[in-house]
């Protein structure tokens, strides 16, 4: 194994209403806060535990084209630049959706083109 799905992030007008909710839908607690307004909610093991934890992105209007809903993964038995090098080589691209370049992360889409993120950190394999 190379990947898990170690977030997902939703883009959304109003991050604490849907942490509430979605806190008290999944029994999850609130893991962070970002100064961006954003909120990552997940169990309270927190990140990188068997469930994903899903990250609430502030956003006024979704983005004409992207999902409002995207993944985030981690590399698990590599480091990220290792795991970025065999995503491009299975056919990943990178892509702009406005970022940057100061991120930890990696913007890429799949060959059909749907975007997601590598992340920096690393997490184990279940």
């Amino acid at each position: 194994m190379a990947c898990r799905i170690s977030e997902l992030v939703l883009g959304c007008r109003e991050p604490e209403v849907l942490a509430r909710f979605w806190c008290e839908v999944l029994d999850f607690v609130v893991l962070d806060r970002e100064e961006d307004g954003s909120v990552e909610i997940g169990p309270r093991e927190g990140f990188g535990g068997a469930q994903p934890t899903l990250l609430l992105s502030p956003e006024a209007e979704p983005h004409p084209g992207l999902p409002r809903l995207h993944i985030d993964v981690s590399a698990t038995d590599r480091d990220q630049a290792a795991e970025l090098e065999r995503l491009l080589a299975l056919g990943a691209r990178p892509a702009d959706i406005g970022q940057t370049g100061e991120e930890s992360w990696h913007v890429l889409a799949d060959p059909e083109g749907n975007v997601f993120c590598l992340l920096r950190a690393r997490i184990e394999e279940l």
